[in-house]
């Protein structure tokens, strides 16, 4: 049974991308449709996974976890790389890990509040069983974060 996403559908996932708590009541009256409808093609595209989670933007300079840096991690053998994820999730700084192709078999994100934290949550992560070796990329600003651009691109809109 395939969900067929139509204009509507589309309209109400633009607007959560923009705001994931927008009421449904505040989308219905922007669409012109009942809060029933939102809500009824809202779980559809929960059930379909068209819709997986709502995320929240957090600041992590104000609450003091200004600096971020990508990890990419050389592993001595691939087969080994679900042993180490299972260890990084243990490290609460690391707040994303993907398994890689090319130079890196991980690569991760870690959110510190300084050099020094940094420098600490890196050894942590090299002192992981299989992990050879690390390289580090400091982010200086984060320029594009922007999943709306991609979403409207899918599905060629263009107001």
């Amino acid at each position: 049974m395939n969900y067929e996403i139509d204009k509507t559908d589309r309209q109400i996932l633009t607007l959560l991308i923009k705001d994931a708590r927008m009421p449904f009541t505040e989308i219905a009256k922007q669409l012109n449709v009942s809060p029933g409808t939102v809500h009824g093609r809202v779980k559809k595209m929960e059930k379909k996974r068209i819709i997986t989670g709502a995320t929240l933007s957090v600041n992590y300079e104000v609450v003091g976890y200004g600096l971020t840096a990508y990890i990419g991690l050389i592993v001595g053998r691939t087969i080994d790389s679900n042993s180490i994820i299972n260890e990084l999730i243990k490290v609460p700084e690391v707040t994303v890990a993907n398994i890689a192709t090319g130079q890196f078999s991980i690569f991760c994100k870690i959110r510190c509040r300084d050099a020094k934290h940094a420098k600490d949550i890196i050894f942590k992560m090299n002192a992981i069983s299989g992990v050879l070796r690390t390289e580090t990329m400091i982010c200086l600003e984060e320029s594009i974060n922007d999943k709306e651009r991609l979403f409207r691109s899918i599905f060629n809109i263009t107001d």
